[in-house]
């Protein structure tokens, strides 16, 4: 008697599903949920992961998978309910878990006598003041250094009292309150103006940098007048990446995400009294179709009524209604959920908005691809080489010359499958003579790189690439 496959059993499984709408469970070898899914039809949905051929995140799900289970519904709005309280109970790993993206810096003024003014991506709860975030962190760095050459603030970590002013008060950088050079009252007034500027009331500050800009042009001090030209840039950057004026005021959210294989991206542009106040992303690993990502993560985000805006735009039409309902008895609040399409009121500035969080969900996705490394190509690799591993760290060499002369060789490298141009190189030859020898130049090359490699005890790569033929090859070897 033959033994039925695991996919085998949970295919039988999945056609003898009911019709009815519920809520399904995959367990693993360990029967750990993995993941839970909601279904109109779960004959038809739990059907579907079996037929055809499917996409990495229907494989990667199946192939983890050792049991399905079920509970029907006698509705799709009480599936809703009881996927978004399973998945909180389980915390499947292939459902939404929230977690913050990568998180941009803001400015920190503490709460302190005499405050101080630094860049910092961690938020205390001590009465400090924050402004941000701030996503062109360039643009951010020129501002601060420009604010610390406007306003003599102190730059010490840790505020102690001494008898000697440190060099920041010698370079007219600092006041020196630690010696008291300076009292509370006016270094408040630096702190006030700062406040002012970061607070969006940047227009008399950018005056006043302009005109100043001018003054030390018309002086010929062309250094601080670039210094101060690009102040003013990088102020005009801070504020202009921060506010998203909207015509009616209201209080909004736009959704928007991004999908690549099992990973997902999503992005809120948080719209309050007609500002842009934040961005937040939110990465995670679902295995969810995509039409059913958005309910999914708005169960996820929403979860207290303080944090529910009046109107929520969004990019799919997909149970919107349900999830309206949703909010309304579970937090007793009516909020709209708006599709963002042609022959809505304002559609050009609402699209712009999502169109913004689209981009941002979008260059996460990028970003998250960048950072897990092309894993199918360096598989695919694996195979029509026959490697014993995955080729994480490939090398190659190649040689050129200019009409027969001055041969150089050059080397390039990869990790995890992307560029690693921090290892880059090339080698100027010096055994050739001058010569155009194509294998004693790679003999050279190669040698040369992994001697260095080997008494420093680093890395060697995985793959070695040859740019030539077997001639080549063998003087490498």
């Amino acid at each position: 008697m033959t033994t039925k496959t695991t996919r085998e059993i949970l295919h039988e499984t999945a056609l003898k599903a009911p019709l009815s709408s519920g809520v399904y469970l995959w367990r693993n070898a360990e029967s750990t949920v993995i993941y839970v899914g909601k279904a109109k039809n779960l004959k038809n949905r739990l059907s579907s992961y079996f037929s055809g051929r499917k996409d990495i995140k229907t494989t990667l799900l199946i192939s983890h998978a050792s049991s399905i289970e079920y509970i029907t519904t006698t509705n799709e709005y009480e599936a809703l309910l009881l996927e978004n309280n399973l998945i909180k109970k389980y915390n499947p790993r292939y459902n939404i878990c929230l977690k913050d993206g990568k998180s941009y810096p803001v400015l920190r003024i503490t709460h302190e006598d005499f405050p101080r003014l630094f860049k910092t991506r961690r938020i205390l709860q001590d009465g400090s003041l924050y402004f941000g975030p701030y996503p062109d962190v360039y643009a951010l760095d020129i501002f601060l250094d420009t604010i610390f050459k406007l306003y003599p603030l102190r730059h010490c970590r840790i505020f102690r009292k001494r008898d000697t002013p440190c060099l920041y008060y010698h370079m007219k950088q600092c006041k020196a309150p630690c010696c008291n050079k300076i009292s509370k009252e006016n270094y408040s007034i630096y702190i006030g103006e700062i406040i002012n500027l970061l607070e969006k009331k940047a227009n008399e500050t950018v005056e006043k940098l302009t005109k100043q800009m001018k003054e030390e042009a018309a002086n010929l001090n062309f250094e601080k007048a670039a210094r101060l030209r690009d102040g003013i840039k990088a102020l005009m950057i801070l504020n202009n990446q921060n506010i998203v004026e909207s015509f009616d005021g209201n209080d909004k959210d736009y959704i928007a995400y991004s999908s690549e294989g099992e990973l997902v991206s999503f992005t809120i542009l948080k719209i309050r009294q007609g500002k842009l106040l934040g961005r937040n992303n939110f990465r995670f690993e679902s295995l969810n179709e995509n039409e059913e990502l958005l309910s999914e993560f708005m169960n996820a985000y929403y979860t207290e009524s303080s944090s529910i805006p009046p109107f929520i735009y969004v990019p799919t039409q997909n149970e919107l209604e349900i999830i309206e309902k949703w909010l309304k008895e579970t937090f007793d609040i009516s909020t709209k959920i708006v599709l963002v399409q042609e022959g809505i009121e304002n559609y050009p500035h609402h699209k712009a908005a999502m169109n913004m969080a689209f981009e941002n969900a979008r260059e996460d996705i990028i970003r998250r691809l960048r950072e897990r490394g092309d894993m199918p190509a360096m598989e695919e690799l694996k195979e029509k080489l026959g490697l014993p591993s995955l080729p994480i760290r490939i090398e190659g060499f190649d040689i050129a010359h200019i009409g027969g002369k001055f041969p150089v060789a050059s080397l390039i490298s990869f990790y995890n499958g992307n560029p690693y141009k921090k290892n880059y190189r090339y080698f100027r030859l010096k055994t050739t003579d001058g010569l155009i020898d194509d294998f004693a130049s790679m003999r050279e090359a190669v040698s040369r790189r992994y001697t260095r490699l080997l008494n420093e005890q680093a890395d060697l790569p995985d793959l070695i690439l040859i740019d030539g033929g077997i001639g080549q090859v063998n003087a490498v070897e």
